[in-house]
């Protein structure tokens, strides 16, 4: 026997697996009424109105918790794309420390006449 016959068994035993019904009462008439209508109008039977009703709500909570870390990394996006236009280039931060070095040899030299007075 090869290592996938163990596999193979199980996903012909799982294809054999029947869907069951799903059991549903509605002691409010005007509740069943309403669903019924909803499903008709979707075209739906009513077990199948019911679990994609159910899976919505369920599922309603991770699409807006999604779609605000969606929100929150665009705002963040553009926020580091703003601060990444505003780093001088190398050629920029070079001439700069030029400017600074030559900037303080001024300051020095100016220091030097201030005191011989």
């Amino acid at each position: 026997m090869d290592d996938t016959s163990g596999t193979v068994a199980t996903m012909k035993a799982s294809e054999k697996t029947e869907k069951k019904a799903m059991s549903l009462r509605f002691p409010d008439p005007e509740q069943y009424d309403a669903i019924a209508a909803a499903a008709k109008a979707a075209d739906m039977s009513m077990q199948e109105y019911v679990l994609s009703a159910a899976y919505e709500r369920a599922t309603a909570v991770e699409r807006v918790f999604l779609e605000a870390a969606r929100e929150a990394m665009e705002y963040t996006r553009e926020a580091f794309a703003e601060i990444g236009d505003n780093v001088p280039d190398t050629e920029r931060r070079a001439a700069a420390l030029a400017a600074r070095h030559r900037l303080e040899e001024l300051d020095g030299a100016e220091a030097g006449h201030g005191n011989a007075a």
